[in-house]
């Protein structure tokens, strides 16, 4: 059973920092591109930041130079590192999960970020 567990969400003041975490289990880490998206209420789900298992990285161009995207093959994890945090960066936060071979594609529950003014 594929689970992704989201972690780290809260609620900070504008400038500050938070970093996301996504424990995964039940898949085989390396063969999954890994990625957090965002979501407003009423909105799309959005592209936040993507590491690939080759290790490469992108972002979108509102995360670029404040967050950064990690992935640690110990534990599983992924992780988003945010800084420079500003109230439009509030929404709910997911991790996805997406097999390089048949993209079958997997998601977290969630985590709230709110970033105060």
């Amino acid at each position: 059973q594929v689970q992704l567990v989201e972690s780290g969400g809260g609620l900070v003041q504008s400038g500050g920092s938070l970093r996301l975490s996504c424990a995964a289990s039940g898949i085989i880490f390396s063969r999954y591109d890994m990625s957090w998206y965002r979501q407003a209420p009423g909105k799309q789900r959005e592209l936040v930041a993507g590491i690939r298992s080759s290790g490469s990285r992108n972002y979108a161009d509102s995360a670029k130079g404040r967050f950064t995207i990690t992935r640690d093959y110990a534990s599983n994890t992924v992780y988003l590192q945010m800084r420079s945090l500003e109230p439009e960066d509030t929404d709910v936060y997911y991790c996805n999960a997406r097999n390089i071979e048949n993209l079958n594609a997997y998601w977290g529950q969630g985590t709230q970020v709110t970033v105060s003014s």
